[in-house]
């Protein structure tokens, strides 16, 4: 039985590797996978995911108003699809979250989904949200704090490198713009936590 699943963690993690091994794993048996990113995110280039270690792959995009069940069910028609994987799954809808899970029940096609838990202010994207509600297996990725300790949050950084907290959820970057932290350290750089 095909299921839903749902990789996780904090910026440089190494998601996108992780997505783009499965992959070639899969090509590699001569199976079809289909790959999908978010339209908004083109720091690799439209169309591109790209991990950190210079692998990349191109993607097709998906947008928030797309109907991801529609599209698998019509790429269905003109062959097999083994696989489907989606790289920045933080930004799903909680409607394409659905689709993808009637992806995996109702046309048997495993979707594995790489993304963010939370954002900059420690909240949960809402594809995020939704995935950790419904995934039938959910994967924590770790990475690390400068500390050493398990990264688990991140912060955004403005130009000169301090730590921002206030702005739109959504502000593409990578490393110029966020770093990953444990949550000790989180709240002590956004100000969340101080001594009485």
């Amino acid at each position: 039985m095909a299921k839903l699943y749902f990789s996780y963690a904090a910026m440089n993690a190494g998601k996108s590797t992780l997505l783009l091994q499965a992959a070639y794993n899969y090509r590699e048996r001569g199976m079809q996978t289909l790959l999908l990113t978010a339209a908004l995110d083109d720091r690799a280039g439209k169309g591109v995911i790209a991990s950190r270690l210079g692998l990349s792959e191109t993607a097709d995009l998906f947008n928030a108003t797309d109907d991801l069940f529609a599209k698998v069910e019509a790429l269905l028609k003109s062959g097999p699809l083994h696989c489907i994987l989606v790289d920045e799954a933080q930004f799903l809808t909680a409607d394409q979250v659905w689709q993808l899970a009637r992806v995996a029940d109702r046309l048997g096609v495993p979707v594995m989904c790489y993304g963010l838990r939370t954002d900059f202010q420690g909240r949960l994207f809402p594809g995020s949200s939704e995935l950790l509600a419904i995934a039938d297996s959910l994967r924590e990725i770790r990475t690390i704090c400068e500390c050493g300790a398990k990264a688990t949050m991140v912060v955004r950084l403005n130009a000169q490198g301090a730590v921002i907290t206030e702005g739109d959820q959504v502000d593409i970057g990578g490393n110029e713009r966020y770093l990953s932290l444990c949550r000790r350290h989180w709240e002590e750089r956004t100000g969340r936590w101080t001594r009485a």
